[in-house]
């Protein structure tokens, strides 16, 4: 939205998802001063996500830490051999590595705070898409949020569903995932709080010029995500 994508956010999805792994010299975030971190990519949603919680503890990601990209597999057995210092990952391979005692938990997005009081996962849309088709908009925003609620529900089941689609390989490690994000509590949350606390944070980090409330007022539309919320049974 920052540079002026078509991109418009129209509410939440579910809070809690990020994880980063370090050695035992990582101990907290100001740990990674000096340090090693892996990413898929620069600018890829791990790299702009611990980027924005650096700033948040007064650490500048372009000067104090040491960024390598790597693939997740290659990124994972470095971090067990200790030659990267910290890996920031998504379940449900979170769940594989603490399995595995990989390095250890050094912030989880989804009990620790602020990261926890906030949406991590957004929806988002093409805007002239949302300004043609209202009602399919509207459609596709309803889906996503009962899917919210039968992950929440029917963990079972919807863990086997990712690994019959070849998007998760571990059956235990997906189920373990829909259990420990709290996909059944969009309503608690205020899309509009997130996207106000990150933008501060990416702006801090030097990733974004525009302010919250530029980004606010261009680039989201919460009236299908607040109907939804009175008329979708809790």
């Amino acid at each position: 939205m920052d540079a002026g994508k078509p991109i418009v956010l129209l509410g939440g999805a579910h809070v809690g998802c990020l994880e980063l792994f370090g050695t035992e010299q990582v101990r907290s975030l100001r740990d990674l001063k000096g340090k090693t971190v892996a990413v898929s990519a620069l600018g890829a949603p791990g790299h702009v996500f611990l980027a924005s919680m650096l700033a948040h503890v007064g650490l500048d990601h372009r000067n104090d830490i040491r960024w390598i990209t790597h693939s997740r597999d290659e990124a994972i057995r470095l971090l067990a051999e200790e030659k990267i210092d910290a890996y920031m990952i998504v379940p449900p391979v979170t769940q594989e590595l603490r399995a595995k005692k990989i390095g250890h938990v050094v912030v989880n997005s989804t009990i620790d705070r602020p990261w926890s009081q906030y949406f991590c996962c957004m929806i988002a849309a093409n805007r002239e898409f949302v300004r043609k088709n209202p009602v399919a908009t509207k459609r596709a925003v309803r889906a996503i949020l009962k899917g919210d609620t039968l992950c929440a529900l029917e963990p079972e089941r919807s863990a086997k569903l990712l690994v019959d689609k070849g998007i998760a390989t571990h059956y235990d490690y997906a189920v373990q995932m829909m259990k420990e994000l709290p996909y059944g509590k969009w309503r608690e949350y205020d899309p509009e709080d997130t996207v106000r606390f990150y933008s501060l944070r990416l702006n801090e980090a030097g990733m974004i010029k525009s302010s919250p409330q530029k980004i606010i007022a261009q680039g989201t539309d919460w009236r299908f995500w607040r109907e939804l919320k009175k008329e979708l049974k809790a």
